[in-house]
């Protein structure tokens, strides 16, 4: 199984986009797949407010895990960092229209409205699969670039 077939089993088993991705990469990222899904758990849906997507998210937490900066005076470490960071969420919102959930899904999460909009019209079921395959092939795009293989 790929990673992005594991990140898309664990949505299907009901777990946050977030949550998906994060776990599906979990042993690159120095983490259990339990501690990945719980740090993931609070990023679905926009942070439940439509924002950033929540599989972008997951993904951005991958990157930050695998090239972020933990030592103060590694600065090329910091810059490595950002620059994943802004190809992630470019070629995110290419693939799926936005980096932001509420633009994806065409409704506000934060409101009882736009969740019930949400799961009448499937779009947790039919919109956001796609977004965490689509989040799932640009970070290993990203880490490919990078010479990372995962």
């Amino acid at each position: 199984m790929t990673r992005k077939e594991k990140a898309l089993e664990l949505f299907g088993r009901n777990f946050h986009c977030s949550q998906a991705i994060l776990a599906a990469y979990a042993d690159k990222c120095g983490l259990t797949e339990e501690m990945a899904l719980k740090l993931g758990g609070c990023f679905g849906g926009g942070m439940r407010k439509g924002e950033v997507c929540g599989a972008c998210t997951g993904a951005l937490m991958v990157l930050g895990a695998l090239y972020g900066q933990y030592d103060e005076k590694d600065l090329a470490s910091r810059e490595l960092c950002n620059k994943v960071n802004n190809e992630m969420m470019e070629r995110f919102a290419e693939k799926a229209g936005s980096y932001m959930c509420r633009d994806i899904l065409g409704c506000d999460l934060s409101t009882p409205e736009g969740v019930a909009y949400a799961r009448a019209n499937k779009l947790f079921t039919e919109l956001c699969p796609k977004a965490v395959a689509d989040a799932a092939e640009v970070l290993e795009e990203i880490a490919a670039e990078q010479g990372t293989v995962l």
